[in-house]
């Protein structure tokens, strides 16, 4: 999922946020320690080992069951989506062959009035290409955040049951012991928190502005709609 891919990467923003609050009520809590009697060396006292974590996101992707499940929605949704339209793309190549074929026997008037309707279907078939893949895309995002915020809430748990100072990405990190690897616990919580996902795919109108309507002589010539690869 593309969205999940760039949503997850604040993910350690919010995180260290969230954790900062908890280590800022940790020392409000700590009583100050007493001042050393006059005439008497004292060593500092150790500071304590700072408590962190690990967590693979790519692998919360690609192996959550809500995720598998919106990628899979969203991809047999993008195949009808590419087969309605190339079922409308096929008479605008047809058309677009035989008004080229008709040029020479037209008169001027009647060639630049089939090219503006031919051009106003063009742009209203670009338009609804355009409105599926926005369609697509919403989807997508509405259910990375989805998930990215069960995520979030995973986490946070698990850094206030066990008083953690800070959780890293695995993607951020060269080497690091596997104890501190909380993956394996998030992903089998995510899946029995959402264990499904459905998407919501709706298309909205792609505005367009008209262009104003050009003089016989500065008309383009039509040209039949590229293939949507």
């Amino acid at each position: 999922m593309a969205a999940l891919r760039a949503g997850l990467a604040p993910l350690v923003v919010l995180l260290l946020s969230a954790v900062s609050g908890v280590a800022a009520a940790q020392a409000q809590q700590t009583p100050p320690a007493p001042a050393p009697a006059t005439g008497h060396s004292t060593s500092a006292a150790p500071a304590q080992p700072l408590k962190v974590l690990v967590v693979d996101t790519r692998t919360l992707r690609d192996k959550s069951k809500a995720a598998n499940m919106v990628s899979e929605q969203l991809k047999k949704k993008g195949a009808d989506y590419e087969k309605e339209m190339r079922r409308q793309e096929q008479p605008l190549q047809q058309e677009g062959e035989a008004l080229q074929r008709q040029a020479a026997s037209l008169s001027p008037e009647t060639l630049n009035q089939k090219k503006r309707d031919f051009e106003r279907k063009l742009r209203e078939y670009d338009r609804a290409v355009q409105a599926k893949r926005q369609a697509l895309q919403r989807a997508d995002s509405e259910a990375s955040e989805k998930i990215e915020a069960v995520i979030l809430d995973i986490i946070s748990e698990i850094v206030k049951e066990r008083k953690i100072d800070m959780v890293f990405p695995r993607a951020q990190l060269v080497v690091f012991s596997p104890a501190f690897d909380v993956t394996d616990e998030v992903l089998a919580k995510l899946n029995e928190r959402l264990p499904s996902l459905t998407v919501e795919i709706v298309e909205q109108p792609v505005a367009g502005n008209e262009p104003t309507t050009q003089p016989a002589s500065a008309a383009a010539q039509p040209t039949a709609p590229k293939k949507k690869k």
